[in-house]
């Protein structure tokens, strides 16, 4: 017994020796490592001390020292704010037509990506729907300006073309949201499918070879083969999709957005922007974003319950 017990212990004792090995044996993969590292420090982990700023009167005179605590003094300003709640709706119903968008439009362009055999072609079409990805929100948000334009837009001409009556559809409620959604789908989708194309790519090929010889068409091999083999790639990005319900894009929304819509356009993070910037409110900014915080993560553990759950190897966590 007693030597099992020193057996243990020395196992404990040599253990952090092991580590410095092995990270030792690995070095320049954790000095690869390191850049990440120091950037998820300083932007990530280093500004959850600015949290606190939510709970008190900041002053930047002052600072944290000086500034006298609030407690939830300005959570209660917030849910009281008409202002507030309607950007807390629009930014639930944006961001709810974007996931879905966002989500299933990557799916349904990498399962046609893999369903065409011409290389040539297919790289094309990979480099043309990867391109807007590498475009700013400025220079995207003007284009669209210049499509939707009344008198000049292509979109109007089309409109014309067919009879109808040009319109400024940016200054249009009830298509601004419709807006959102399509472009930013249209913006995203391509980036958002590699990650879908290298999980199809990884799929075994004599699994397809099999099904072919069964007599499965292509549509009923991306049934039973394709979607089931990226299910779990599938299910992780969904998870992480779900975390930023609460953020509807700033970008996007800064860049196209105007009085005429700020009914169903402004969101959290316009609201943020505002408050924070140009009232210099950052006591009352910063408990908004702390509510979209705590929602966000409370969505994804949500999420990764809800998907281990329905099948435990899945889930990020």
């Amino acid at each position: 017994m007693e030597l099992i017990v020193g057996k243990k212990k020395s196992e404990r004792e040599t253990m952090p020796g092991r580590t410095m090995r092995r990270i030792w044996k690995f070095k320049l993969l954790y000095v690869l490592l390191l850049p990440a590292f120091l950037w998820v420090f300083l932007f990530d982990y280093l500004p959850l001390y600015g949290i606190s700023i939510a709970f008190m009167d900041y002053n930047v005179i002052k600072g944290f020292p000086g500034s006298e605590w609030a407690g939830l003094k300005h959570f209660q300003a917030l849910f009281d704010s008409e202002m507030f709640r309607n950007a807390f709706r629009n930014t639930l119903i944006i961001s709810l037509y974007k996931m879905i968008s966002g989500f299933l439009c990557p799916i349904l362009l990498a399962l046609a990506l893999n369903e065409i055999r011409r290389a040539w072609f297919k790289k094309t079409l990979q480099t043309a729907v990867y391109l807007p990805r590498f475009v700013s929100w400025v220079v995207y948000g003007g284009i669209i300006t210049i499509l939707l334009s009344p008198e000049t837009g292509l979109v109007n001409k089309v409109v014309e073309l067919f009879g109808g009556n040009p319109a400024y559809l940016l200054v249009e409620p009830a298509y601004f949201r419709t807006i959102l959604v399509v472009t930013d789908a249209m913006k995203e989708m391509g980036w958002a499918a590699i990650i879908y194309i290298a999980a199809i790519a990884g799929l075994n090929p004599e699994v397809y070879e099999a099904a072919i010889v069964d007599g499965a068409t292509r549509f009923k091999r991306i049934i039973h083969v394709t979607l089931p083999g990226i299910a779990g790639t599938i299910v992780v990005l969904f998870i992480l999709r779900v975390g930023y319900v609460m953020s509807a894009g700033l970008d996007q929304v800064i860049n196209l957005y105007n009085p005429m819509v700020f009914e169903v356009g402004d969101i959290l993070d316009t609201y943020i922007y505002r408050v924070g910037i140009e009232q210099f409110n950052l006591s009352l900014a910063a408990a908004a974003d702390v509510i979209k915080g705590v929602i966000g993560l409370a969505l994804v553990l949500t999420a990764n319950r809800i998907a281990k759950r329905i099948d435990p190897e899945s889930g990020i966590f």
